[in-house]
């Protein structure tokens, strides 16, 4: 699987031998969720509304920063939120805790533990994913509705709304579903949810546009201290990402002016020193995913880039709209 990303977003000879299969993985997709619509597999009602914010296809289409921005505006309209994960990347996933903005990420995952520094609200994390919103409400009360994820193939936890997430420039790839395509689910499953939100790119009618947006870089070992873009004109640069579209943060430099040297890892890559020890290097830049994995052995050359996501107000109107009685 680890090598099929090259191939998911054009059509070659391989796919002849990968179509077949992804016709199962269609089927056995099809059949999970007719199950799960007749009551043949159990499912949850927590008793507070869920959002469940996930997408269709495999790679970074920006979930996590979708989910911070409408935590923040619930927040703002006076609701009180809790968010549950997996915690994929953790060694943990399998156990229900509360994650804490000092945990490790090789214990929580990447992702949970970025939302946990932000300090917006509680983050569990748990694979049993039910089990993990019954531990967030039993432990703080007030909270009165419930984000997950990337959870739109989770249906074991019942939602009220489901918003996902595609890549604006990539979209849908090749249009084919695993291992032949990126796609989890058809593109049609994408008539079913409440809202599509696109990151990036042109967003078509009936489609929340959305931008990552960020200007001010923070240094990994004393996050009081900040540069901006042209603090680093003239430095060697290199820059990092381990996520799902590296491409997007590298171009995002880019967009500045900045010229580095680029190294993409895998996603939720579990970095070493060693492995960013980089000769001649004035600064290497980051995302906040890769800066939660590499807290522990960071140097003051080590700068983070933080990101927002930008999306219509008109998107947490319509949550209020389908939670409300």
């Amino acid at each position: 699987m680890r090598g099929l990303p090259n191939y998911w977003y054009h059509l070659t000879p391989l796919h002849f031998l990968l179509y077949p299969i992804s016709l199962i993985f269609r089927a056995i997709a099809a059949l999970r969720r007719i199950c799960y619509r007749l009551h043949l597999l159990s499912s949850v009602r927590l008793p507070v509304p869920v959002i469940v914010i996930g997408n269709i296809s495999i790679g970074g289409t920006g979930k996590t920063p979708l989910t911070l921005s409408l935590v923040q505006q619930m927040i703002d309209l006076g609701w009180h939120p809790g968010i549950v994960s997996r915690g994929y990347g953790g060694k943990g996933d399998s156990l229900l805790r509360e994650v804490q903005a000092g945990d490790l990420a090789n214990e929580v995952g990447d992702e949970p533990l970025l939302m946990a520094q932000r300090k917006l609200c509680p983050v569990w994390t748990g694979r049993d994913r039910p089990a993990a919103a019954f531990a967030l409400l039993r432990a703080h009360p007030e909270c009165d509705v419930i984000f997950s994820d990337d959870g739109l193939q989770h249906y074991r936890l019942q939602r009220d709304v489901e918003i996902a997430v595609i890549d604006g420039e990539r979209r849908f790839g090749n249009g084919l579903l695993l291992p032949a395509g990126p796609l989890r689910e058809p593109a049609s499953r994408l008539q079913q949810v409440d809202a599509v939100v696109v990151n990036g790119g042109v967003a078509q009618d009936g489609e929340f546009s959305m931008q990552l947006e960020g200007t001010r870089f923070y240094n990994l070992l004393n996050p009081e201290l900040l540069r901006t873009a042209g603090d680093f004109a003239g430095q060697q640069l290199h820059a990092i990402a381990g996520i799902g579209y590296p491409q997007r943060f590298f171009a995002h430099l880019q967009q500045f002016g900045l010229q580095c040297t680029q190294h993409a890892f895998p996603d939720h890559h579990v970095y070493t020193p060693s492995e960013l020890s980089f000769d001649n290097t004035d600064a290497l830049l980051m995302t906040e995913k890769d800066a939660v994995k590499c807290a522990a052995f960071a140097t003051e050359n080590y700068w983070v880039l933080r990101v927002d996501a930008q999306v219509s107000p008109a998107l947490a109107q319509l949550i209020i709209e389908k939670v409300t009685p």
